[in-house]
């Protein structure tokens, strides 16, 4: 014959997980030891990434035989332009180069020799814009590995469109007055002589593959 087991009572356990949600919440009250505050009601100034030394003449480099020298007032203004042809940054994902340009490893360093390239987003509003006949253009930005995928621009309306890939400016020739009108534009209506301009024949290729 079976018997039945006895029935056991059991003590009600806590459970565990209000007790340590209590206790994290406790202890994220109380700052650690040591920190800074994010919201520094005093905050330091940024020292001044170049050294007075960058006035001290150093050993000549280079086949001019003359020792390197720059002012401090130079040197700070080339490190934190961004570029030569723009001054802050284009983008919100760019690092702004007085940030970058930071530390001991740029103290007494020449500004003026270090790699300095020009904004294109300041370029490419150098180009004159390209006045067609048609309400429809294509620009391949001179095709070949140069170049990028041929779009198609719509023109129809009175204003200066441009190709959402290199930026080349297009119009329609019918609009012109009424561009001319303007008080301003984002793009000069007429060659100006710069270095940088690409010929309309240059920016537009016949064949898939073709090279500028």
């Amino acid at each position: 014959m079976l018997r039945q087991a006895p029935l056991r009572l059991r003590a009600p356990i806590a459970p565990a997980s209000r007790t340590f949600v209590r206790a994290v919440s406790n202890s994220s009250q109380v700052p650690p030891t040591g920190t800074v505050p994010a919201n520094d009601p005093n905050p330091k100034d940024a020292a001044q990434n170049v050294s007075s030394t960058n006035a001290t003449p150093t050993s000549a480099m280079g086949a001019t035989g003359e020792a390197l020298i720059e002012s401090v007032e130079q040197a700070e203004e080339l490190r934190t332009q961004q570029a030569p042809n723009r001054k802050a940054i284009w983008s919100r994902s760019q690092q702004p180069r007085e940030r970058a340009m930071a530390g001991p490893r740029f103290e007494q360093t020449i500004m003026a020799d270090q790699p300095r390239p020009h904004a294109a987003i300041d370029l490419i509003h150098k180009q004159p814009v390209r006045w067609v006949n048609s309400r429809m253009v294509s620009c391949d930005g001179g095709g070949g590995p140069l170049g990028h995928p041929r779009i198609f621009i719509n023109v129809d309306k009175p204003k200066i469109c441009w190709c959402t890939y290199c930026g080349l400016p297009f119009a329609h020739e019918h609009h012109r007055k009424h561009i001319e009108s303007l008080p301003s534009t984002s793009y000069p209506l007429e060659s100006t002589g710069q270095p940088g301009e690409v010929e309309p024949s240059q920016s537009i290729t016949n064949k898939p593959l073709e090279q500028r």
